[in-house]
């Protein structure tokens, strides 16, 4: 209680060891959107940070696991994202594990390995889910929280459900941490999901617009000049929709067009080959942005400026604490 008003007290997030100040992952974006860089600022700032392995070597990802380690400052947090859809996964799984990192998270898929690979190594694994019956069979093989991740979230979508809607039913199937995901822009945001249930929030597209994040400015700016009228939803090549900023690259691929593939690296368990999913993220990565997908949540628009990750972060929870219990 501050002069006379009561405010939320953000709820204490706890997944194995992992206690961090703020109940707030970054999330896992590729190719090459959250690296070391924008990993270790989140757990600087209080939150978990997330290393994306899709579309990095094997040596890239072990370089990024070891100089966000290096980057951190006190006790944080960071993890690796891996996702089970593509050939390198349990390659992928193999050097987070052995470069010890505090957790590993995966969607796209479930496998029954990585959950036993995570209890072997005493790393706590977490799924993606979309729906209160993946969450429970998650939970059955070992998951130590799930990632409830509605429509409104950035890139692939595993659902054309609101979080609103599915978070309830989450919540209610399992016993271990529940995060919500999909479109998470504000403390307001987190203060719903959380008085829904959740125990904590993951944010990809905000952080996608702060100074550490590992994009190049012009994928950074593409958010922070992005209106409503310019978020479009786009079939790719992995067999879902996902949700990107307009575009050359999405007006080549309106309608079920194809675009000649360059070289394929054969990165995808199945594939339509209609372009180049990965090729079109390295494209974005790489600073051509007109030529390229760049994914992003449903509130990009609401993002008008670059900000430090500490002051992202210092914003949520200025806005959470602000939102006075009824």
């Amino acid at each position: 209680m501050r002069n006379g008003v009561f405010f939320l007290n953000f709820p204490q997030l706890k997944i194995g060891h992992m206690v961090p100040k703020f109940p707030i992952i970054q999330g896992g974006m590729g190719v090459g959107i959250s690296l070391s860089g924008l990993a270790s600022s989140v757990a600087n700032a209080g939150g978990i940070g997330i290393i994306s392995g899709t579309g990095i070597s094997i040596e890239d990802l072990r370089f990024h696991i070891r100089k966000a380690r290096e980057s951190i400052k006190n006790k944080g947090y960071i993890g690796v994202n891996v996702l089970f859809a593509m050939n390198d996964f349990a390659e992928k799984m193999k050097v987070a594990i052995e470069e010890k990192v505090d957790f590993i998270i995966s969607g796209a898929g479930i496998s029954r390995d990585m959950y036993a690979w995570g209890r072997e190594s005493g790393i706590p694994v977490i799924s993606i889910v979309s729906t209160a019956r993946l969450a429970k069979m998650s939970e059955r093989l070992g998951a130590s929280a799930v990632v409830v991740e509605g429509h409104e979230a950035g890139g692939h979508l595993g659902t054309e459900r609101p979080l609103f809607d599915i978070l309830p039913e989450v919540v209610a199937a399992v016993k271990i941490p529940v995060i919500a995901a999909g479109g998470i822009m504000t403390g307001k945001d987190i203060a719903h999901v959380i008085q829904l249930g959740a125990s904590g929030v993951q944010i990809g597209t905000r952080f996608v617009a702060s100074h550490e994040c590992d994009a190049p400015l012009s994928f950074k700016e593409k958010y922070v000049r992005a209106k409503q009228e310019d978020i479009v939803m786009v079939k790719t090549t992995v067999g879902l929709e996902g949700r990107a900023i307009k575009n050359h690259f999405t007006s080549q691929i309106a309608e079920n067009k194809k675009v000649k593939i360059k070289k394929c690296i054969d990165c995808l368990k199945n594939c339509s080959y209609r372009f180049c999913t990965m090729d079109s993220l390295v494209t974005s990565m790489n600073g051509d942005c007109e030529n390229g997908l760049v994914f992003a949540g449903a509130k990009v628009a609401e993002i008008n400026d670059i900000l430090p990750v500490q002051t992202i972060i210092n914003n949520l929870v200025a806005e959470y604490e602000s939102c006075q219990l009824a």
